[in-house]
């Protein structure tokens, strides 16, 4: 049986970066990515790649919750459990406020629904979505998006309504757009690397 997630830490680790797969991929799939951000201060960050808790209908990879078609009932309780995950890698070396959490595509809207009522550093959401009749909490994490005007898998107007809600309650989220698809092209990871710097310098 697989563990539910991948650490990767080192002694002097004083930041956590914690990744969410998309639908139909697993933990490892981030990983790269995850491991690249860090980079040189490899040794400040402990690297967590969390794995979805159920899996995929047709039989590889796994998801947070049914999506196709969407099983909302499951909802409250995916978003709960992984709230319930997050708080528990909390320790005293490296508390929620010292976390930054990144998803990409489901677990985009898994990090923007679970991570939005507790304390951490930042969010990343990557060609994400909003669940349905989410609404942000005013105490809200700084969020940072990245989508592709192109996605043909999670429709570019997805992040204009992220930015929307946001807006509503008065919180300015960054939004990084490209000519694009459902990716995170290598062009953008640069962006990406200076918000994870700005959050935890």
């Amino acid at each position: 049986m697989k563990s539910e997630l991948i650490r990767f830490c080192s002694s002097n680790a004083t930041y956590r970066l914690v990744l969410l797969h998309g639908w139909g991929a697993d933990a490892e799939d981030l990983l790269p990515l995850g491991q690249f951000l860090i980079g040189s201060k490899g040794a400040k960050f402990e690297l967590i790649a969390l794995r979805a808790p159920q899996e995929h209908p047709e039989g590889f990879g796994r998801q947070w919750y049914g999506l196709f078609p969407p099983n909302w009932s499951e909802l409250p309780a995916a978003i709960e459990n992984l709230k319930g995950r997050l708080k528990a890698l909390a320790s005293p070396s490296i508390p929620l406020t010292k976390t930054v959490l990144l998803g990409f595509s489901q677990g985009g809207a898994m990090a923007l629904a679970s991570g939005c009522e507790l304390p951490l550093a930042g969010l990343i959401c990557c060609s994400s979505y909003p669940h349905p009749e989410w609404i942000p909490s005013k105490n809200i994490p700084p969020v940072f998006l990245t989508h592709g005007t192109n996605d043909d898998v999670v429709p570019y107007v997805a992040c204009e309504k992220i930015v929307s809600s946001l807006k509503k309650i008065g919180i300015m989220a960054e939004l990084v757009t490209f000519q694009g698809g459902h990716e995170i092209p290598v062009e953008i990871i640069p962006r990406i690397q200076g918000i994870i710097q700005k959050w935890t310098s």
